[in-house]
């Protein structure tokens, strides 16, 4: 059995000591918090100097209140310091704050941890632009979304496990002494693994830094929506955590008075959705074959929809008698609740890995970790935006919880639409992905040939009118193609063609095909990979026709890397023109075996359309 992607990085000294850092980090932000909340929540009648509720609310502001206040400084830092240096500063900082609260937990001095809890955001706030900054320095291109699927496994599972002890260590006779050997210990567990992080050198050490919150607050988020793209995968991750915060804080109140559960039923459901979103982390990886691929996050947002929306109907109408968390968890009526909500979590793990990825492989090296701040600075703010939401919903309009949960499946469809308009990227790629995972079976060699970076033009021979969604999934990198204005204006294919920024050309039209040509050679000269099926049109008999001598035009204005391309199996299949006209003839294969082949990259100053038809023709032996 081969070894995966993950597996493998889990063995890396560039990862390892990273991923147990970052998680033993968010483990321990969650057993201190959690503690806290729960020793004021049963703390006894006189020892607290204002009402619990309110201190409990107080808390959830004061952690979030520093992401508010210092990411956009701890963006500048990240980005001009090592962040390897910053982490491990940040972890040191967290032993501090830890022996700090040790001794308040001993001394029960609840305002003191308080004051903690706002240190301890702070230095997660710190912590999180260089966390995520360093993984595209650490990781290959190829890596990142195995990387931050392991990331995302991480640190959900932290969540839960931290969010686990914590009601354990509460529930003993010396709570307050097992809490703070605890939290002692796993900072300085954290602060040891940090040691080992290589160094990620800084992305920009000229860069000025001043102490201005405001201003630099206004800059870093100005930096993020400078590119569509990058902004729109920040409100996508944040309204995420929006969602996360809604569904969460509803657990304890829909287990109680919707299922019929008590405090260890709110642990069983938590389970399942932490649980549901490592699954979706570590799956959307392997959806996306291991690389970036944007065109799963709909997948995710579609999910997201259906099973949030389910556990209204799947929902008990006469709220069910379980006795203990056996009779719960057995509960048959429960079993569609249970289902939906894994189902929510492994949806949203799809959904947010992808824009992780996207956004830290766009953003610039000298801006990455700015980027990164102004992610958690929305993060923080859909995150209060979700309890405004909430109270409203609840306590002014008087809803109940699984109509909340209704409601905030149709508010993520129009919120995923929304995005979808402003970056049609995301849907026309996810367009591609189902159809080369659903009506073929498609399977790539040598796809490394093609160039990771810098312009490469493709040749490949033409088979089905499915030849450009099928190479355009298949390709890492962006391709855009030189496509017949006939079918470019087709209804449905103009849109797509649009969104891909496809070259039109018509081959009758000599001032077409040389506007065509020129633009080709500009797209390749700013390092862009164009594709051309050389042929001039799709194959009436499965065989490679002759190549256009416009080919040789092409290559002769724009020396890049020329890749030939093969494609095997297409020939008979629903979408190609054997037997006749193609979707009018049937019988034809619908679920198809597809081979994408790549041949070895060819000098454009050797190249000749004759050369390039021969390599085509090899690549694609015997097998259409």
């Amino acid at each position: 059995m081969s070894v995966q992607p993950q597996s493998r990085l889990l063995t890396k000294r560039r990862f390892l000591p990273y991923f147990l850092t970052q998680a033993f980090g968010a483990f321990n932000d969650n057993v201190y918090k959690n503690v806290l909340l729960i020793l004021i929540a049963f703390a006894a009648p006189g020892t607290l100097p204002i009402d619990s509720d309110l201190i409990i609310n107080l808390a959830a502001g004061l952690f979030i209140l520093p992401f508010f206040l210092f990411s956009a400084s701890a963006g500048v830092l990240a980005d001009k310091y090592d962040k390897a240096l910053i982490m491990r500063v940040v972890k040191m900082a967290e032993i501090v704050i830890m022996s700090l609260a040790a001794m308040a937990f001993v001394t029960e001095s609840y305002m003191a941890l308080l004051v903690l809890l706002f240190l301890m955001g702070s230095q997660s706030a710190f912590f999180g632009p260089a966390k995520y900054a360093l993984l595209p320095q650490h990781l290959d291109k190829s890596e990142l979304v195995s990387g931050n699927a392991l990331v995302g496994t991480g640190t959900f599972l932290a969540i839960l496990l931290g969010t686990l002890l914590a009601g354990f260590i509460a529930n003993q006779p010396n709570a307050p002494v097992v809490a703070a050997i605890s939290v002692i210990s796993f900072a300085v567990i954290g602060y040891l693994s940090s040691r080992w992080i290589p160094e990620a050198k800084p992305s920009d050490p000229d860069k000025v830094f001043r102490w201005r919150p405001y201003r630099q607050t206004r800059h870093t988020l100005s930096i993020a929506h400078r590119d569509k793209t990058i902004f729109q995968c920040v409100l996508g991750i944040s309204w995420f955590w929006f969602l996360g915060a809604c569904y969460l804080t509803q657990f304890p109140n829909f287990a109680k008075l919707h299922l019929g559960g008590d405090a260890a039923s709110v642990s069983f459901l938590l389970t399942l959705f932490s649980v549901g979103i490592a699954i979706g982390s570590l799956l959307c990886d392997r959806l996306s074959g291991h690389r970036i691929e944007p065109g799963i996050v709909p997948l995710g947002s579609l999910g997201i929809t259906l099973f949030g929306a389910d556990l209204m109907f799947a929902s008990p109408d006469i709220v069910p008698a379980t006795q203990s968390i056996v009779d719960f968890i057995t509960n048959p009526e429960l079993f569609r609740v249970f289902v939906s909500l894994t189902m929510l979590g492994v949806s949203g793990g799809i959904f947010i890995i992808p824009l992780y990825a996207v956004m830290q492989s766009r953003a610039k090296e000298e801006e990455r970790a700015q980027i990164i701040a102004a992610n958690n600075i929305w993060n923080a703010f859909f995150m209060v935006f979700s309890a405004i939401t909430a109270i409203v919903f609840l306590s002014v309009i008087g809803g109940t919880i699984p109509q909340f949960f209704l409601f905030l499946s149709l508010l993520n469809l129009c919120v995923v639409v929304y995005i979808y308009t402003q970056v049609p990227d995301f849907f026309w790629r996810f367009m591609v992905w189902l159809i080369s995972h659903t009506m073929y079976r498609v399977k790539h060699k040598d796809i490394s040939n093609i160039p990771t970076e810098g312009g490469a033009l493709i040749v490949c021979n033409h088979v089905s009118y499915m030849d450009a969604l099928l190479l355009a999934g298949a390709c890492p990198r962006p391709i855009r193609f030189l496509m017949d204005r006939d079918i470019y204006n087709l209804p449905f294919i103009r849109a797509f063609c649009k969104a891909c920024k496809v070259i039109p050309i018509d081959a009758t039209d000599r001032r077409s095909v040389l506007k065509a040509f020129t633009r080709v050679s500009g797209y390749l000269e700013q390092g862009d990979v164009v594709c051309v099926f050389p042929e001039g049109q799709l194959t009436y008999d499965g065989e490679i026709g002759p190549f256009m001598r416009g080919i040789d035009l092409i290559i002769k204005r724009s020396p890049v890397p020329v890749i030939p391309v093969a494609l095997q199996g297409l020939w008979g299949s629903f979408f190609s023109r054997e037997g006749g006209c193609a979707l009018l003839k049937c019988p034809k294969r619908f679920w198809s075996r597809v081979n994408i082949v790549v041949g070895k990259p060819i000098n454009a100053r050797e190249a000749s359309s004759d050369q390039l038809r021969e390599e085509v023709l090899a690549l694609r032996g015997d097998y259409k």
